[in-house]
C-alpha cells in the first residue's frame, strides 16, 4: 500500500473512530436516560396529565387573547384605510385652485 495513502487514512480513521465513539456514548446515555425517566413517570403519570392540562389551558387563553389582538389591529387598519381616501399622497399637489 502507498505510505502517503496510509498517512492520509491514519487521522481520517482516528477522528471517525472518536467522533464515531461520542455519538455511541451519546446516544446510550440518552437512552439510558429515557428509560429512567419511563420508570419514574409511571408512579407520576397523573401529576404529568394534569401538567399538560395545564399548560394547555394556558395555550388556549394566550390564542384567544392574540385573537383579539389580530381583530384590533384590523379594525385600525380598515378605519386607517377609510380615513386616507381624502388625503393626498406625499409628493402630491392639488390641482385646480391655488
Amino acid at each position: 500500500m502507498n505510505p502517503e495513502a496510509v498517512a492520509v487514512l491514519i487521522p481520517v480513521v482516528l477522528f471517525g473512530g472518536f467522533f464515531s465513539w461520542m455519538i455511541a456514548r451519546t446516544v446510550s446515555k440518552a437512552y439510558t436516560a429515557k428509560l429512567q425517566a419511563g420508570g419514574q413517570a409511571g408512579t407520576t403519570g397523573e401529576a404529568r396529565q394534569e401538567e399538560l392540562a395545564t399548560a394547555l389551558e394556558e395555550v388556549r387563553r394566550e390564542v384567544a387573547e392574540l385573537a383579539e389582538r389580530v381583530d384590533f389591529t384590523e379594525r385600525l387598519l380598515a378605519k386607517g384605510r377609510d380615513g386616507e381616501a381624502g388625503k393626498l399622497a406625499p409628493g402630491e399637489r392639488r390641482t385646480g385652485s391655488t
